[in-house]
């Protein structure tokens, strides 16, 4: 088919005047006329060609070996061929020929799509009937946002994704700027829903950075404000932290609370175990067979085989221990290790595949079901989290003098010791509480883990803790500690490559991974965490004791602004 480029055409409507119109009218979108496809001169359908030419490649392939093998034993040479190998020659070159240009000419368009892409959009369109296409879209409740789209051919690819030509997800890869898919895909779904984007950025992002490895489909990003809280004094170090919140008070807080800290001589914290978890599930024809495998699993004589297969998986990932739980005939089987830096998840489920298929050579009767069955656990409360742990277990305490609870708490020893028993541990009995004996650890947590880019699901393991305040020194101090058995961090992968996240870990000197103790600055960033919650445990538990909760977020958790105003 001859495709020519055609001459500018006049201009087009933007999407103020047709997509946003005021009088709600529908759009009429008009399909692109199918472009003829080197398949329709086939005689035979194309899935049917693709099984006669694999058929063809791979018998000829088998039919030439054999007779080569049988050649090599008699001693014939190579070289003499009959006329039957002659055309299975023939037809192994063919039906190659065939599968290459088949299977590879996505591949070459791939590398060409960047040069021809204007041209790619630019096809006639002028054979298909207006009404071929019809699709109605809701009425525009939203005022018309500026126009973004300011050249011709961006305006015919946002046409294409609105009318479904072209997939989405697809256009990083065909038009090779991410910052360019990102402001037509923008265009395109306020267009779909009526509905404006105004006051989500788009601009000042490295859209790259994101590329097949955070965010797919991206149409701009979420502005977080960053606060620091501290100097937080732990282990005779400071350390300013970093918390991305929009909760007004939660940085105040937790700032107050290490001020209590910093005054009384700072804080002490201890990783009591480091170790990821994954617990694939398998099955077996009867639970006598699950058991055999457990009882081999638990033996202490192969974990030293099982450990070199695990390990193989990564040069950081050790193999710590496996803890198995039957039900009926499925087998649970929970694999812990070591990580590095990174937080682990996926380099602890390479070593369990590399295991299960060790495995599966002795117990060929295993089915593995999946390799996650949910006895991790990950991303959901769970008391095997809460007893064994999972990442780093960490403990964190500190003695608050009674001059420090007096002055900068504003409250008394006994009163704060009392809240806490009330509070934390019988209120959360009384709760049923997994993991929960604590007044707000999840809020210090999630608030770390936005701004140094870890999973923000994982802060629902990561704040298992339980909070516990005595009166030491006759009464006239305070010990508080948190015990926090699965925090869930990591200083390489993931989000904490992405800049913003990136310098939120370089001001706690933890930024990627350790050199000189690899696994050394993970563990370090849970301390902070941890440290971080035993700063806003002390000081919101301080306010509730003094009955100035209420007052202080009323002070400083209210806007000013006129609501009544921002909704019209």
């Amino acid at each position: 088919m001859d495709v020519r480029r055609r001459p500018p055409r006049p201009p087009v409507p933007t999407n103020t005047n047709a997509a946003f119109s005021g009088n709600h009218h529908h759009l009429h979108h008009r399909k692109k006329s199918p472009t003829p496809k080197a398949s329709d001169a086939l005689p035979l359908p194309l899935y049917l060609t693709n099984a006669i030419f694999f058929t063809l490649f791979f018998s000829v392939a088998y039919f030439l070996l054999h007779r080569w093998r049988d050649k090599i034993r008699s001693h014939t040479p190579l070289h003499v061929v009959t006329l039957s190998e002659l055309g299975a020659i023939v037809s192994l070159i063919a039906s190659f020929i065939y599968l290459l240009g088949f299977f590879g000419i996505g591949f070459v368009q791939s590398f060409i799509a960047r040069a021809s892409i204007h041209d790619s959009w630019d096809l006639d369109d002028d054979a298909v009937p207006v009404d071929a296409a019809y699709i109605p879209l809701p009425k525009i409740m939203d005022p018309p946002p500026p126009q973004l789209i300011s050249s011709e051919e961006d305006e015919e690819i946002v046409k294409s994704v609105v009318n479904g030509t072209v997939p989405s997800y697809a256009l990083e890869s065909q038009l090779g700027n991410c910052h360019r898919a990102a402001l037509i895909r923008r265009e395109a779904v306020q267009r779909l829903t009526g509905r404006s984007l105004v006051g989500l950025p788009l601009e000042g992002f490295d859209y790259e950075s994101i590329l097949g490895q955070c965010c797919e489909m991206p149409v701009g990003y979420v502005q977080i404000p960053v606060g620091i809280a501290g100097p937080l004094l732990m282990n005779g170090c400071e350390y300013s932290v970093p918390m991305a919140t929009t909760e007004g008070c939660l940085v105040a807080s937790t700032n107050r609370g290490c001020k209590a800290i910093y005054g009384s001589g700072g804080a002490t914290s201890i990783l009591l175990r480091d170790g990821m978890t994954r617990a694939p599930v398998v099955r077996f024809p009867t639970a006598k067979r699950a058991s055999d495998l457990k009882f081999f699993l638990e033996n202490p004589l192969n974990f030293d085989t099982l450990s070199v297969f695990f390990n193989k998986s990564s040069r950081f990932a050790r193999l710590q221990g496996i803890q198995c739980s039957i039900a009926g005939r499925n087998l649970y089987m929970r694999f812990s290790c070591s990580t590095g830096d990174a937080m682990g998840m996926n380099m602890v489920s390479k070593g369990v595949q590399n295991v299960l298929d060790y495995l599966q050579t002795d117990f060929p009767d295993m089915d593995v079901i999946g390799i996650s069955g949910n006895f991790c656990s990950d991303k959901k409360p769970a008391a095997v989290n809460w007893i064994e742990g999972r990442g780093k277990s960490v403990v964190c305490e500190a003695i608050i003098s009674e001059e420090v609870v007096r002055k900068v708490l504003k409250t008394t020893v006994p009163a704060l010791v009392e809240l806490n028993m009330l509070k934390n541990l019988a209120g959360s009995a009384v709760a049923g509480a997994l993991g929960g004996f604590n007044a707000h650890a999840a809020n210090i947590v999630s608030a770390v883990f936005i701004a140094t880019g870890q999973d923000p699901a994982q802060n629902i393991e990561s704040s298992h803790c339980i909070t516990m305040m005595e009166a030491v020194n006759d009464g006239k101090d305070l010990h508080v500690s948190v015990t926090m058995p699965a925090i869930e961090v990591g200083t390489v992968g993931g989000g904490t490559q992405l800049a913003s996240q990136s310098a939120c870990l370089n001001l706690l000197g933890v930024k990627g991974a350790s050199k000189e103790s690899p696994g050394s600055n993970a563990r370090l960033l849970a301390t902070i965490v941890a440290g971080s919650v035993l700063a806003g445990e002390l000081s919101l538990m301080s306010a509730i004791a003094a009955g100035q909760l209420v007052k202080s977020h009323m002070k400083y958790n209210r806007s000013s602004r006129d609501i009544s105003n921002l909704a019209s």
